[in-house]
């Protein structure tokens, strides 16, 4: 049985966005803004201090943002997903005790009360506050602290516990040992086009202007200012790997081929490889990026066909057998 500390008395729940309580991440492009609300609330009339911290899955370092109160115990703040891959997201939330305490004092002050002991009290927040602070910010701090301990006139004392630098400087060095956190939650975050795209599909080796001769990677590089032209921005392209011959169909897909018909690109992995390598016929492996460079100068990416079939010529068939399932005639 789990034992909850409890001086961890922030309740954070509601969060949003999420979807089935986190078991799935939700999805942005790059650059979307992803705006994040919660409910936070504590016991009492204790100020409170939430945060939203994100981070790309890269990075072990969180950014953080301080969520805004939109009243009723909501709090909303958003962040920028800049980079594709997942990104993850987390709502942290603390009483804040120097808040708290110069929310009190503001009270006191109005109602002419003596402050003397409540000025000690925020001095000893301050120095709380500076052994957790860097340079020169300690120093500053400090110097507060020294301050609210003064002989100064207490109202000098009282005016200086509420400057805006003072509370400024104790925000960014707060007591976060007894915080409560959400779970962290997932952002799937994909490129632009995967929100919209306008795809056109074509067979590189009908590419060629010349009948009766197999097309090529240039073929296709000469045709995409014509793809460009109608409109289209992700080029769709079938496997683009050699292609088996056991079972190869020839026109019209009939069951036997003859010696030049191409088969079906479907069919991968022959002697000249599999998923890793190129039809030999289509060109090179630079004659390939040299098609996706010239692409991405017009605007348009390129997709491949994610094809798992092996044809039984596949290289994998000999190299990992354990990869198949094999007939009782040994063929997979």
């Amino acid at each position: 049985m789990t034992v909850e500390d409890g001086r961890r008395r922030v309740v954070i729940e509601g969060i949003s966005p999420i979807i089935d309580g986190g078991r799935f991440p939700i999805k942005r492009v790059a650059t979307d803004e992803v705006v994040v609300e919660a409910d936070a609330f504590t016991d009492g009339h204790d100020e409170l201090a939430v945060v939203l911290r994100s981070r790309h899955e890269s990075s072990d370092r969180w950014d953080e943002v301080s969520m805004e109160s939109l009243g009723n115990d909501r709090w909303r703040a958003n962040f920028l997903v800049d980079r594709i891959g997942r990104h993850r997201y987390t709502v942290e939330g603390w009483i804040d005790r120097f808040g708290s305490w110069a929310h009190d004092l503001d009270k006191r002050v109005a109602a002419g009360q003596d402050v003397s002991v409540d000025v000690l009290i925020g001095a000893a927040l301050i120095e709380e506050a500076a052994s957790r602070a860097d340079t020169p910010d300690r120093e500053r701090l400090a110097a507060s602290a020294r301050t609210l301990r003064s002989d100064a006139p207490m109202a000098e004392r009282a005016t200086g516990a509420r400057d805006p630098e003072l509370a400024a400087l104790m925000a960014r060095y707060p007591d976060r040992t007894t915080s409560t956190s959400t779970q962290e939650l997932e952002i799937v975050v994909d490129p632009v086009h995967a929100r919209f795209s306008s795809w056109y599909e074509l067979f590189p080796r009908s590419a060629s202007r010349e009948p009766g001769r197999h097309g090529t990677f240039r073929d296709v590089i000469a045709r995409l200012p014509y793809v460009a032209g109608m409109g289209f921005d992700v080029l769709y392209l079938p496997p683009i790997h050699p292609i088996g011959r056991t079972f190869r169909k020839g026109p019209n897909n009939v069951r036997t081929s003859g010696p030049d018909d191409p088969g079906v690109p479907w069919a991968i992995g022959s002697d000249e490889g599999g998923h890793t390598d190129i039809h030999p016929e289509l060109g090179t492996l630079e004659d390939f990026r040299e098609l996706v460079a010239a692409a991405r100068r017009l605007d348009i990416h390129v997709a491949l066909d994610i094809a798992f079939q092996a044809s039984p010529d596949h290289p994998w068939v000999r190299e990992h057998p354990e990869w198949f399932r094999a007939r009782p005639d040994g063929t997979i």
